[in-house]
């Protein structure tokens, strides 16, 4: 596995890559309508491209595929985190935390944070992030929850609950 800085070459495969993460959550964690609110269909490959190209994510290759990629805003927000399900449960998310850890020390950020989802959830709290609140979030039409967390990467700091 490599992690790579952004390349447009690989806007579509990400924006595929998104959808099919997320059309492939069990269903008893979020409905069929939910996911199709999160990741519409048809996708809108130009809106993806546009935002890909803004948000730089580090992306992971595999046998020169994308198997994940994760965005991290300069003000420590983790906006994106998605393993292509064909890789999901081999460390890719993982590693693409660890890399995105050690450029966010490198950039001098004090505080990561994410809008987990359910699933990411426990991901980032492995991590050592704590969870702020539960958040309900309307997305065309359906309700989908999530969780404002933080983590502090400098040990002064206390995480607020």
């Amino acid at each position: 596995m490599k992690i790579q800085s952004y390349s447009p070459e690989w806007a579509r495969e990400i924006a595929d890559l998104f959808y099919q993460s997320v059309h492939a959550i069990d269903p008893s964690v979020y409905t069929p309508e939910q996911k199709e609110a999160w990741a519409p269909t048809p996708i809108n490959y130009q809106l993806w491209s546009e935002r890909l190209s803004y948000k730089q994510p580090f992306v992971a290759i595999i046998d020169n595929r994308v198997a994940g990629f994760i965005e991290l805003d300069s003000d420590g927000n983790i906006d994106c985190t998605y393993t292509h399900p064909d890789f999901q449960g081999s460390g890719v998310a993982a590693s693409l935390y660890e890399h995105l850890l050690a450029k966010a020390t490198e950039a001098g950020i004090e505080r990561l944070y994410v809008e987990a989802s359910l699933i990411a959830q426990t991901f980032f709290e492995r991590r050592g992030f704590a969870v702020i609140k539960k958040n309900e979030v309307q997305r065309n039409g359906e309700s989908l929850i999530n969780f404002s967390m933080e983590k502090y990467l400098r040990p002064n700091h206390q995480t607020s609950v």
